[in-house]
This record gives structure tokens, C-alpha cells and sequence, in this order.
């Protein structure tokens, strides 16, 4: 009883660098992968070190599935006339848990409001191109307690069931975290729930 609602779409790797051109600016994209906000920061400093030259390093990003965070930064250039262009592309390719950054180098001739947003997003979307992009489940984790005389019965449903075991601790009892795909958190418990000698508690 898997749904569509229990996975989104990610990034694999960061993206190889590209380079856009408008009227002689040349603006370098990238794409990261990041799971927390603090990731942000040192990846953007460590652009503006890379292109110590660029007027502006703008970027986006989102962060969750069901509680969405999501940042547009300008970085000095006219206001929306980057960060959400670059975050337009991040709607558009339905991606999440991504940063986008671009490097702009000024080349002598302004590109107006227009020219900017187009180059801006021109430039993400060529990163994302150069992105692999993968699905990723969303999962829920569980604590399994039990006695050893219930292991063969439970890592028998764990078999079946196709389930991730996070840890496990097997002292006077068993104690097992496991990970089940949202869309099939129902259905697991239910299985577990005739065996009243196994604890199934969500974390």
C-alpha cells in the first residue's frame, strides 16, 4: 500500500560546474544536496572564495517534504531578480532538501531586471540539468522489543517486509530500530499487533 506521498525527489551528488554567458557576465551554477540550513553557509562561503572576482553569489533553497523551508537570497542584485528566479527551478524540477547557488562575474555591460532573471534562471536550470536526481522514501522509525524466543518470528516479518534495520542491541532482550516506508507504517503494525510478547513503539 505504497503512495506517491511517501517519497519526493532529491539530488544524488553536487553538480559539476557550468557557465552561462550574457553579454560578456558569466555566471557559474551549481546544485547541492544539503538535509539541514547550516549546510548553506559554508558552501556559500566557500563559492565566494572560489570566485573571489563575482559581484554577487545569489542562491536558494528548500529544506522538508510535508514542513517546507525554503530561502531566496539576492545577494545585492535588484530585488527578485535572482534568488527567485533560482528557486522557481527548484519548483519546477518538484526537488527538495537542494541548494542552488550561481556566481555572477560582471562583464562591462548591464542586463537590466529582464536580462538578470532570465540569466539567473538559465543557470540553474543548467545545473539541475547536470544534476541526477533521485526519489527518496520517507520513512518512520520504530523500537521493537522482544525476547529472543520471538527472533525468528520477527526477523522472519522483517524478511517478508522488506525492512531497514537502523540498530540493534541484543542483551537480556532484543531491542531493534527499524525504519518503514511511510505508506506502509499501517499495515506493519497491524502485523506486529497480534504478537502481544512484541513492543512496536514509533520514535
Amino acid at each position: 500500500m505504497n503512495n506517491s506521498s511517501d517519497s519526493y525527489k532529491t539530488l544524488l551528488k553536487p553538480s559539476k560546474e557550468i557557465l552561462f554567458k550574457a553579454k560578456k557576465s558569466k555566471f557559474f551554477g551549481y546544485a547541492f544536496p544539503i538535509v539541514s540550513e547550516e549546510e548553506v553557509k559554508p558552501l556559500i562561503t566557500t563559492l565566494k572564495k572560489k570566485h573571489h572576482t563575482a559581484g554577487h553569489v545569489c542562491y536558494a533553497w528548500q529544506l522538508g517534504v510535508e514542513n517546507v523551508n525554503y530561502r531566496a537570497n539576492d545577494d545585492g542584485e535588484p530585488n527578485n531578480s535572482a534568488g527567485l528566479p533560482i528557486y522557481g527551478q527548484i519548483q519546477a524540477y518538484k526537488i527538495t532538501n537542494v541548494l542552488i547557488a550561481v556566481a555572477r562575474i560582471f562583464g562591462g555591460t548591464k542586463l537590466g531586471v529582464g536580462g538578470l532573471i532570465s540569466a539567473y534562471k538559465t543557470t540553474a536550470q543548467m545545473a539541475l540539468d547536470e544534476s541526477i536526481i533521485v526519489e527518496k522514501l520517507i520513512k518512520q522509525q520504530f523500537q521493537l522489543f522482544f525476547g529472543y524466543e520471538n527472533m525468528d518470528k520477527v526477523m522472519r516479518i522483517i524478511k517478508q517486509q522488506n525492512i531497514d534495520i537502523v540498530s540493534q542491541q541484543l542483551k537480556m532482550n532484543c531491542e531493534l530500530v527499524i525504519a518503514v516506508r511511510k505508506g506502509d507504517v499501517v499495515t506493519i503494525k497491524n502485523i506486529f499487533k497480534p504478537f502481544h510478547t512484541i513492543t512496536i513503539t514509533e520514535i
